[in-house]
């Protein structure tokens, strides 16, 4: 249209037929959804892609540890693991931690050996066992025992010490009777000298519940210990003798560490299977000072200690290995919930 308009000219066909109007894209909107979805499914894609990568990234160097740590236990000696301070003065560590078993990390053969690697070391100036165990088998504890006397008889000049922790009881005070001396903390638990075998009778309960006992036994005392019967009096003799027995080889053993230091043992209860504080047991002279291994170092004058504790080394790759992968999944899974967080705001 022409401006200014022309006065003279008649503009009625114009307003009658007026030009044609492109009409607006119906599908932009469309469109750009659909672009939108494409471009988070390939951002979601990516994602999935990099935590994969990241998973087996770990699992390839887990498979890389395990094969190092099988072949390095392979062509290691017992003494590999003890480190370069034991080139120096210290004092030799240790532990007995937890339930005292065969099958346990406080176990006879560990203990015992690393002991003896203790006591062959000239630099180890005294041998402590750190001491934090509820008891446990007394078979494994006296082996333990005969292990620490023969070898305080063979080094007479190097010390052994207990140092008891929060908890020195049962088969662990067997062990520590061993000792030169016994030291604990004011507020820790010491004793328990006795034997105990547990033993349930559920008859009552299996006739309630309508279970019937069909044990079969050759031998007139082989389910001497059944739960699904009463105990006869012959065989609650029996195994009351046992544990007396083995009480008194208990008793026996504290008698031989322990000397002269009792105070009153009959008198005091000391072998009743009772348990006191670190305060009462130096009353009692079943300990000899309080104090734990920084304090024990001083008296001695060494500036450091060394433990000798054995440790499996496979176990220590898995541990590891073990932290690492929960490292990696707990990243994973942030990463996943901020990612879905975004997408949610988005």
């Amino acid at each position: 249209m022409a401006w200014p308009p022309n006065p003279n000219k008649d503009n009625s066909n114009e307003r009658s037929n007026p030009a044609p109007q492109t009409p607006p894209n119906q599908y932009s909107g469309q469109e750009w959804r659909l672009l939108e979805k494409t471009l988070m499914a390939s951002l979601d894609e990516q994602r999935k892609a990099r935590r994969w990568g990241i998973f087996f990234k770990l699992l390839t160097f887990g498979y890389i540890v395990f094969i190092i740590a099988v072949m390095g236990r392979g062509c290691s000696t017992a003494s590999s693991t003890i480190p370069l301070e034991a080139n120096s003065p210290h004092l030799a560590v240790v532990e007995v931690n937890g339930v005292i078993a065969s099958d346990s990390d406080a176990n006879a053969y560990d203990i015992s050996s690393a002991l003896t690697e203790a006591f062959e070391n000239p630099n180890a100036k005294a041998v402590a066992l750190a001491i934090n165990s509820p008891g446990g088998s007394p078979v494994q504890s006296d082996e333990i025992w005969q292990t620490a006397m023969e070898l305080r008889k063979d080094n007479p000049d190097k010390k052994l010490y207990a140092v008891i922790g929060d908890i020195g009881a049962s088969g662990a005070y067997y062990i520590a009777s061993s000792a030169d001396e016994i030291w604990v903390n004011p507020s820790s638990l010491v004793g328990s000298i006795g034997v105990i075998m547990s033993s349930y009778n559920t008859e009552e309960l299996m006739k309630k519940i309508g279970v019937q006992d069909r044990t079969m036994t050759s031998g007139q005392y082989k389910d001497i210990l059944s739960m699904s019967r009463p105990m006869t009096e012959d065989e609650r003799v029996h195994v009351q003798q046992l544990l007396d027995t083995t009480h008194q080889n208990f008793i026996d053993a504290v008698k031989e560490g322990r000397g002269d230091k009792l105070k009153n043992a009959e008198q005091n209860n000391v072998f009743s299977g009772l348990f006191w504080t670190g305060k009462e047991s130096l009353e009692l002279g079943l300990a000899d000072k309080a104090g734990g291994i920084s304090k024990l170092e001083k008296e001695l004058g060494v500036e450091h200690s060394v433990n000798y504790t054995y440790v499996d080394p496979m176990r220590k790759v898995f541990d590891r290995l073990g932290v690492q992968i929960g490292k990696g999944l707990g990243q994973g899974v942030q990463m996943s919930i901020a990612e879905n967080s975004q997408s949610k705001l988005q």
